[in-house]
């Protein structure tokens, strides 16, 4: 008799027994033979469903062999279900029964040989046992640690958490046990009082809180990294191409407790978001290494770099890439907003804001997306100014072939120039100061600026008009009149006209008096530094060159007199001296070195004698036989006179023919008359 056909005998000897008395002998009778046996037993089996909906039963058990031709019969009560080559097997709700007790034992056979289960006795509709947890998920709230996994119901579950640190292998596990929340299909758990830089081992369980019997589902473990608080620290190294741009990111690795369970790292970028994009820069990349090449058009891009880690994901760090715009813009003259875009073809159109390169509020045309391309040019608005960029890719890379200044509408600015001020004002000029129009105001392509002064005291009312380069900020109006105040106007033009005019008031300088003590004071020292160069001069003079003398003339004064009374009147000579002036280096002679000299005292005397001796010494060289009358004393006065004069003159003509040289006085006369 074979052990299945002693089982059935023994199950009919005992039917008049309890059921439970009734499998306790079963059990031990299967109890001992096991251990007779050459196989291990297997465990008991748990037979559960996954859910309190489900119709299908799931039996697990294990055992401990090396065999490969193990096959398994589970039993339940009278159902047996035989050669199962697993150790798990599947059973649908129709063949048990689900609402009383149950008794399941598993029996192995190998070989020859067979071994059986201890039994187990279960209500099954009551047993309940979840799936490990899946999809794990985690962040750092921080030091909290959040953890989430996939519902196996609608209802909470009760879970058990226990973790250690991943540095410390030799560290105990700590263990929570804690009700989840459910939201969204999801069970969510928190572990408190962790810390948010260290990585951690986790193994998470969890059953369910409506069945009469959960069982525990299986343990799932996970490794928790640290949170990434910072923002990847990217440079960047750019190199230009035709038409287009290499850019080489590269960032630093993350710190090790946050990549414990690896990083990966993700970009993208505003062009390739936007549509316009080539097959070689298409966004995103997910990419484990610490650098990347990509190629850029010359319009401005923004590149984001994001780590991730299983904890979740880093601030985003963005990387600008200005736009390489020509040095000399201008109005776009062709575009190609109203053509068919190619395929290969993309236009960008974005606001300028102040001078701001950077993509805001980006219009992208491509041929990839026509209808989307009739929507986004009904955006373009009339009077903004758009930075307009013309890409095409060329051997998988985006290249610019255009880029200009564009609107769809031109008008005229609706704002001032702005703080426009003057400073260092002078007699004739003044310097003046402004900011530029903003861009949103500016409506237009600002052609230039128009300054414009007026005399506000003149009656006659003179408007005088400069245009200024619109890249200009400052300007100094010159030509202006001293001492009178003007009022100047700024205005910015563009093709259409002129905008809102800014004004100030100035007043320039009066022209400085001339101060009267200042002149006289001038005057005075100027008087002073003459005489005393004159001064200093005539030292100098009469020290290098002394002056010549000057012979001693005395001045003779004929008499003149006023009757022939007075002529006949005696004259009362005590002494007359006569002196003969020789020029000098004449030859005299000998008898005429001597001057005569009459002297004597006349008291008796008369006229007579006196004309007489008069022409003697007037006559010397002369006639000596002459008779003298007293008719003849005006002649000879007279004759005495012009002789005097004329060896005066000639005196005066020998001095005028000396030099002077080197201090000495040479006699340079020629010849004597």
């Amino acid at each position: 008799m074979g052990l299945r056909d002693f089982l059935q005998y023994l199950m009919e000897t005992l039917k008049g027994w309890h059921s439970l008395h009734k499998y306790a002998v079963v059990f031990i009778f299967l109890t001992a033979v096991s251990k007779g046996s050459a196989c291990e037993a297997p465990s008991s089996p748990e037979c559960f469903r996954r859910k309190a909906d489900e119709s299908v039963y799931m039996c697990e058990w294990s055992m401990n062999t090396t065999e490969s031709d193990v096959t398994f019969d589970l039993n339940f009560n009278k159902t047996k279900i035989r050669n199962i080559k697993q150790t798990w097997s599947q059973v649908n709700e129709e063949q048990l029964i689900q609402y009383r007790p149950v008794h399941i034992w598993v029996e192995a056979r190998t070989g020859n040989s067979s071994c059986t289960s201890p039994y187990r006795s279960v209500v099954l509709r009551d047993t309940v046992k979840y799936a490990a947890p899946r999809n794990i998920s985690m962040s750092w709230l921080k030091n909290n640690l959040s953890l989430g996994w996939s519902a196996e119901e609608k209802h909470p579950a009760l879970a058990e958490i226990q973790f250690q640190r991943n540095d410390d292998p030799s560290e105990s596990w700590e263990k929570r046990i804690t009700n989840t929340t459910s939201y969204n299909f999801k069970y969510y758990a928190t572990v408190e009082n962790l810390l948010k830089d260290s990585a951690y081992k986790v193994q998470i369980r969890h059953q369910s809180t409506h069945a009469r019997n959960p069982l525990w589902s299986g343990w799932s473990d996970v490794t928790v990294p640290a949170e990434l608080e910072q923002k990847p620290e990217v440079t960047m190294a750019t190199i230009l191409l035709n038409g287009t741009r290499k850019v080489t990111l590269t960032w630093k690795p993350m710190p090790h407790a946050a990549a414990a369970s690896g990083v990966n790292y993700s970009l993208t970028d505003t062009q390739s978001s936007h549509g316009c994009y080539c097959q070689k820069n298409r966004y995103p990349i997910i990419t484990p290494e610490n650098t990347h090449t990509t190629y850029v058009s010359f319009s401005a891009v923004n590149i984001s770099v994001i780590a991730k880690n299983a904890a979740g994901y880093s601030p985003r760090a963005i990387v600008q890439v200005p736009a390489e715009l020509a040095a000399d813009l201008k109005i776009c003259d062709k575009t190609l907003l109203n053509e068919t875009l190619k395929m290969t073809t993309c236009l960008e159109l974005y606001k300028l804001q102040d001078g701001d390169s950077m993509p805001k509020n980006v219009i992208t045309l491509t041929g990839r997306k026509k209808k989307k391309a009739k929507h986004m040019r009904r955006n373009i608005k009339d009077y903004v100014r758009y930075l307009y960029f013309e890409h095409r890719c060329h051997g998988g890379k985006p290249q610019t072939v255009k880029m200009c200044i564009f609107y769809e509408k031109e008008g005229v600015p609706l704002r001032e120039p702005q703080d426009f001020i003057s400073f260092s004002e002078t007699h004739t000029s003044v310097n003046l100061s402004w900011k530029a129009i903003p861009l949103v105001d500016q409506q237009g392509f600002l052609t230039h600026y128009g300054l414009c002064s007026v005399k506000i005291s003149s009656h006659n009312v003179l408007k005088e008009c400069v245009n200024i380069s619109a890249s200009l900020m400052k300007y100094r109006l010159e030509n202006l009149a001293p001492g009178v105040k003007y009022n100047i106007s700024l205005v910015g033009v563009t093709r259409v006209g002129k905008g809102p005019e800014a004004t100030v008031t100035i007043n320039t300088l009066p022209e400085k008096p001339v101060n009267v003590w200042w002149s006289l004071g001038l005057l005075f020292l100027f008087f002073l530094m003459t005489t005393m160069c004159t001064c200093i001069f005539k030292r100098i003079k009469s020290k290098i060159l002394p002056p010549v003398p000057t012979p001693v003339i005395p001045d003779f004064i004929p008499y003149q007199p006023e009757s022939q009374e007075l002529l006949e009147r005696k004259e009362e000579v005590h002494e007359l001296t006569l002196h003969q002036l020789h020029p000098e280096g004449k030859s005299i002679p000998e008898d005429a070195e001597e001057t005569d000299v009459l002297t004597g005292e006349w008291d008796n005397g008369t006229v007579e004698d006196v004309e007489n001796k008069r022409g003697d010494s007037r006559m010397s060289g002369g006639s000596s036989d002459q008779s003298l009358d007293p008719g003849s004393t005006d002649e000879a006065l007279r004759s005495s006179r012009e002789g005097e004069m004329t060896d005066l003159e000639q005196v005066d003509n020998e001095i005028a023919m000396l030099i002077y040289r080197n201090g000495l006085v040479f006699d340079v006369k020629t010849g004597s008359p």
